[in-house]
């Protein structure tokens, strides 16, 4: 088994959204460990303010199998991806870790770059998975979170009761 961790985000629809993707991935995974839900501006663009929170589950999917299942539940929740990479959107599920492996040939990008870039990537994360280590650095993410700048990309808790 491998413990995966996916981020979930959304700004259409946005609690619908986020709660229709955990409800598929714990009808596909079984048991999730899931972050608080948290608030943040959009990132790269004008456009509505995102909810964003990370899942953690054992799976022994592979990872292009785990990337194909998040793609169709993107896909179910009408993602459209003909636009611009940084836009509005029903639904964005991405692989952030998947066990220790470090991959970064394409279609793999795990550990995902956004966990170091983002706030609202590693504060869900490290709410959930605080004493983990970063595959690459070997800093725990609870260590990468209070070193964080995340002053300058504030997040807001949103009540999401699972």
């Amino acid at each position: 088994m491998t413990r995966a961790y996916v981020s979930i985000g959304s700004n259409i629809e946005r609690e619908k959204n986020v709660r229709s993707a955990v409800d598929a991935l714990r009808r596909r995974f079984g048991k999730l460990v899931v972050s608080p839900v948290y608030e943040s501006k959009a990132v790269g663009f004008e456009g509505a303010d995102f909810y964003n929170l990370v899942v953690g589950f054992d799976t022994e999917t592979s990872l292009d199998e785990l990337n194909a299942v998040l793609q169709s539940i993107e896909d179910a929740h009408g993602r459209d991806r003909s636009g611009a990479k940084f836009s509005s959107r029903t639904l964005d599920l991405d692989v952030l870790l998947y066990g220790e492996l470090i991959d970064h040939t394409p279609p793999h990008h795990v550990p995902r770059s956004e966990i170091i870039e983002h706030a609202f990537v590693l504060r869900p994360l490290s709410d959930i998975a605080g004493r983990t280590r970063h595959p690459e650095s070997r800093t725990t993410f609870a260590e990468l979170w209070r070193r964080a700048e995340h002053r300058l990309q504030p997040l807001r808790a949103v009540d999401i009761s699972w």
